[in-house]
């Protein structure tokens, strides 16, 4: 058994006993924080398809975090109100919602990732990064204009949303959902970057007039790509709505993609399950510090430095010995 296999064994059972762990030590809030932190992994590690995979730097991965978010909020919103058009008559039972909100929030993020992408992919470089940080603060601040639903507020849900045989409004239903969808979204993607379609993609992000000599369409590779992150934000944002129960345009700002990009460098780009640590060890220190000061930030900085110095290649590899860029 190689040390990557060990650390995700190790992983997988502390994840499934974790519950336990949390009610036996009489502090359910871990619970709800080992939520949030499997939701940020599936967020960072989305992100990481762009970064590590289709050497795309996107600031504006947030948008589709939000977008995802929102599709929950107001659905929730119009499903209270009654006022739903007959094509989701699913939504009106309470039991089942979730089997129509989440997809359609999964849907709602990849709509507007293939439309943002779209345009965004006609830039290189810089300005691509520019472009996609623009297009996030414009849906930023359009939601914050959007009265109907909070604006700058935000938006409240009156409960989350329902599955069969699964009570969502169960903190442990709830944690192994978040850990069925990572565990879920880190498998197929991991299927994805070792077929022809990822190897096209990587080798695309090392020398993409090469791919284009050999008569690759690399434009819609990458566009698959920019596609499927975005929707798997979404879905990211569609579970975070739901963790807390509230949605506010913040979730759409770029402060968001910042945090996202660090926990993808702190635990290893282009390694997929790095992102899951780098978000771990993120929220925890966050959760840490806060807990003896205010001005956690302060703290924050030069640990990240250290990270970044120490461990250049990212904590996952560092924890198994990985000197491969893509795991």
């Amino acid at each position: 058994m190689t040390r990557k296999q060990l650390f995700l064994l190790l992983a997988a059972i502390f994840l499934t006993l974790l519950p336990a762990a949390a009610h036996l030590s009489g502090n359910p809030y871990l619970l709800s924080l080992a939520s949030r932190i499997l939701i940020y992994g599936l967020a960072a590690a989305s992100l990481d398809l762009l970064l590590g995979y289709g050497a795309m730097i996107s600031l504006g991965h947030a948008a589709y975090v939000g977008i995802g978010a929102y599709a929950v909020g107001i659905l929730h919103l119009h499903l209270g109100a009654g006022d739903l058009p007959p094509a989701l008559a699913l939504l009106a039972d309470s039991t089942a919602s979730g089997l129509a909100i989440l997809p359609l929030a999964v849907l709602a993020a990849s709509l507007a990732a293939l439309v943002i992408g779209a345009l965004c992919l006609r830039t290189t470089g810089m300005h691509f990064i520019m472009i996609t940080l623009a297009f996030a603060q414009m849906l930023y601040y359009f939601f914050i204009s959007l009265e109907a639903y909070g604006g700058d507020d935000g938006l409240s849900l009156m409960s989350r949303s329902g599955l069969p045989l699964v009570n969502l409004d169960n903190d442990t239903h709830f944690y192994y959902f978040c850990l069925f969808c990572l565990v879920l979204f880190l498998y197929l993607a991991s299927r994805l970057v070792h077929s022809r379609f990822g190897l096209i993609l990587r080798g695309a992000g090392d020398n993409e007039r090469r791919a284009r000599g050999l008569g690759v369409n690399t434009g819609r590779y990458r566009l698959a790509l920019f596609t499927i992150a975005g929707g798997s934000a979404g879905l990211a944002g569609a579970l975070l709505a739901n963790h807390s129960e509230f949605v506010s345009p913040g979730l759409l700002n770029w402060t968001l993609s910042g945090e996202l990009m660090v926990m993808v460098l702190l635990g290893g780009i282009g390694t997929l399950f790095g992102p899951v640590v780098g978000a771990a060890v993120y929220l925890l220190l966050e959760e840490g510090l806060n807990m003896y000061t205010e001005h956690w930030m302060a703290y924050m900085g030069p640990l990240l430095v250290l990270a970044v110095l120490f461990a250049r290649n990212g904590l996952f590899p560092l924890l198994i010995s990985e000197r491969r860029r893509h795991g």
